[in-house]
């Protein structure tokens, strides 16, 4: 089976969307399928192209039998709704001239840009092949709860032309039980809909020893330390996390955060203007780089702004901790909640709230029995979210819909 995948996020990035994707159709490349990727030249999160590319009009390459096609995009930095959106068209209209030369069997496009939608929707009506939308968040209603965008008429138009894909969509994935609840509810069939969920490559995440070394590079011998890897975006309300750190006892507790976003320079900023002494913010790391400073964490922190919508959503952050069996403060409420209360591989603080968010860290980084059992729960957490099994999941969907 030929398989054409558009994503705009795809390796050397790191970032989840270009994580599932890779993990996904590496496993149907070792299942026998033909996969194609159209994506942009690596960018995210900096909206700098990574070294040893060149944003131009075409790029093949393979990565791990993955047949990858690179088209020029507007390259951005994640910042400002108009310039991001130009990104999105941009890649749209490029990636669906790349598609119209390729053979293929079905396409598969991924939001939560729906644009990227578009180009599939359009490429399937040209090239008469069915098309899947996989949902990775609620467009453009995300847009909505980080306040990027207020409603008017962009997100009117947004509105309709998602819910028109859900509509042309020959499937949809989604990768939440949340998720496939709010499209039914706007009138899309549930047996439209999978669900596949994203999970932790456990060839790759498993229990490791502290590196050691690492520990003295960044002066962190001795001390408890928290760790937050991922976007320093504006649904992450990482402020929140520096405002808890100065409420710590700086001689024992340390938070360390990786990464890069929109709000990264107001979060540097914050920290020098504030004098917090205990945190320390480092650029992003790649992906096997990660297990190295998730080894030293005492316990990991997934953090959300409060809000509803993101009570629907499983940040992939939990699958790869759990792997690691990194104790989890998990400040995200719904049903990203519930998974992790259920295997007890953490404790829940309520998103926003301080003294919650101390109390928890008191228990997790202090209780010797609660921090095992977190452990183990992480191991039955992450068994369970196996990405192997999840993508051979999705396989299935695919091919019965061929």
């Amino acid at each position: 089976m030929k398989i054409l995948f558009l994503t705009d996020n795809f390796p050397p990035e790191v970032n989840a969307p270009a994580t599932r994707t890779y993990e996904h159709c590496r496993e149907w490349v070792k299942a026998g399928a033909d996969v194609t990727v159209i994506t942009c030249f690596p960018n995210f999160p900096q909206g700098k192209v990574y070294n040893g590319y060149r944003n131009k009009p075409f790029h093949k390459e393979e990565i791990d039998g993955i047949k990858v096609i690179r088209v020029w995009s507007y390259i951005t930095a994640n910042e400002g709704f108009i310039k991001r959106t130009f990104d999105f068209i941009s890649f749209s209209l490029t990636s669906f001239i790349a598609g119209l030369f390729q053979k293929t069997d079905l396409i598969v496009a991924t939001s939560p840009q729906f644009f990227t939608a578009l180009s599939g929707r359009t490429l399937s009506f040209w090239k008469r092949k069915p098309w899947v939308m996989e949902v990775r968040d609620l467009w453009p209603e995300s847009i909505k709860t980080v306040g990027a965008l207020n409603d008017n008429i962009f997100i009117k138009y947004f509105d309709k032309e998602a819910l028109f894909c859900y509509k042309r969509a020959d499937k949809i994935i989604v990768v939440t039980d949340s998720f496939k609840k709010d499209l039914v509810s706007k009138g899309i069939k549930s047996d439209k809909i999978e669900v596949v969920k994203n999970g932790a490559n456990l060839d790759l995440f498993q229990p490791i020893d502290k590196d050691i070394s690492l520990l003295k590079e960044l002066n962190l011998e001795g001390k408890k330390v928290l760790g937050y890897i991922g976007t320093h975006g504006m649904a992450h309300k990482l402020d929140f996390i520096l405002d808890c750190a100065k409420e710590l006892d700086a001689n024992v507790y340390h938070i360390l955060l990786i990464g890069a976003g929109a709000e990264k320079e107001k979060l540097k900023k914050k920290v020098q203007d504030e004098n917090i002494s205990n945190v320390t913010m480092l650029d992003s790391v790649s992906k096997d780089e990660v297990k190295r400073y998730l080894s030293i964490l005492d316990a990991s922190i997934i953090n959300l702004k409060k809000s509803e919508l993101f009570k629907t959503v499983i940040p992939s952050k939990i699958f790869e901790n759990a792997a690691m069996q990194i104790p989890i403060l998990m400040g995200v409420d719904g049903e990203a909640r519930g998974i992790v209360e259920k295997y007890e591989a953490g404790l829940f603080y309520e998103p926003e709230n301080k003294k919650d968010f101390l109390d928890k860290v008191d228990v997790l980084l202090n209780d010797d029995e609660k921090i095992q059992e977190c452990k183990l729960g992480g191991e039955k957490l992450a068994q369970a979210f196996d990405r192997k099994v999840l993508a051979e999941r999705m396989l299935n969907v695919l091919e019965n819909l061929n």
